[in-house]
């Protein structure tokens, strides 16, 4: 198997012995109903470790992400309750304005080549702060659009139920992988990764794809929004505190590298359900403390942060050796 595959077929497998051990222990885990929980519950994560993962896959970071999903859920209820717009009208202009905040931080992250930790750290302040200036209070969101989102659901063999927003992030993760791995855009997003001088020898503009990656992680992380309004109800100018670094250890934990360059989209799904299905598996217990599922997420990042450190190590003793042979072809010729 070639090398980069490991971190995702390790994703993989954890999630498979996870499950495998919980439904030794209780086997209506196997059920679509868990399964289709497991979905909806996990669904706004799911969408924002999207993004997410194109950030990172660049060598960047996004901290705003958490914030952005707190806004768009206040921006939203508030909307929905002044001013009389089609639930529809205000999901478009929502995106429109969580998009150019996420291009407008990869622009001044190119232009004034400022690190991301700095500039998405400010842009986490700048959209908590506009939440708040929305509201201070929980915003109940009552609208029949709502109540038709919140009842749409596929019933599963087993009575299991894949929700509307269960769909969406199935989606979200098939169009980021395509997005990421299928377009030219994905290739110039890797070789970013790869050095920011290493892709301009490769003829990758560097500029719009930076402000495009942010672009797409500022989408993405309103559309999270969206769908955590419809999961909760409600918008709330204090949820989601620190949902950025749970996506980025989802992220991390599927496989993809820190460092950036190397990963997969498809892992990160499998990173957002192993985080949920430990979860889940506290729930099923009833003895365990909910704080068991930070203990063994930071194991579990633990555990993949050195399984990337021994791959880099391991690439580059191969790549030493194939430099020492060809070198000594090349004397011996």
């Amino acid at each position: 198997m070639n090398p980069r595959f490991y971190p995702l077929a390790a994703t993989i497998a954890i999630f498979v012995a996870a499950y495998a051990v919980c439904y030794a222990q209780f086997p209506y885990m196997l059920s679509t109903r868990v399964a289709g929980n497991l979905l909806t519950d996990n669904a706004y994560l799911g969408i924002v470790a999207v993004g997410m993962t194109v950030v990172i896959l660049s060598g960047g970071i996004d901290l705003s992400v958490g914030s952005v999903i707190a806004f768009s859920g206040v921006f939203v209820a508030v909307m929905l309750r002044d001013s009389g717009l089609h639930p529809l009208a205000v999901f478009a202009l929502l995106l429109l304005i969580t998009t150019a905040f996420g291009a407008a931080m990869g622009a001044i992250i190119h232009v004034l080549a400022m690190p991301a930790f700095i500039v998405t750290l400010a842009g986490m302040f700048l959209a908590r702060g506009a939440a708040y200036m929305l509201t201070i209070d929980s915003v109940p969101i009552a609208h029949p659009f709502y109540d038709l989102m919140q009842d749409a659901y596929w019933l599963m063999p087993g009575k299991g139920r894949l929700t509307l927003i269960g769909v969406l992030m199935l989606l979200s993760v098939l169009g980021g992988a395509l997005v990421a791995h299928r377009t030219r855009f994905g290739a110039s997003v890797f070789a970013l990764g790869g050095g920011e001088q290493t892709a301009r020898l490769m003829g990758v503009r560097v500029g719009r794809t930076t402000v495009g990656i942010y672009a797409f992680s500022g989408f993405m992380a309103g559309l999270s929004g969206l769908v955590f309004s419809v999961y909760t109800g409600s918008g709330y100018p204090l949820a989601t505190v620190g949902t950025e670094l749970t996506a980025i250890a989802a992220v991390v934990i599927g496989g993809t590298l820190l460092t950036g360059g190397a990963g997969y989209v498809l892992g990160t799904l499998f990173g957002v359900l192993t985080m949920g299905l430990i979860q889940t598996y506290i729930v099923f217990d009833g003895s365990l403390s909910s704080w068991w599922t930070k203990i063994v997420i930071g194991l579990l990042l633990l555990l993949f942060i050195l399984l990337q450190k021994g791959l880099l190590r391991l690439t580059s003793a191969r790549l030493s050796g194939a430099g020492t042979g060809a070198g000594s072809a090349a004397r011996a010729g």
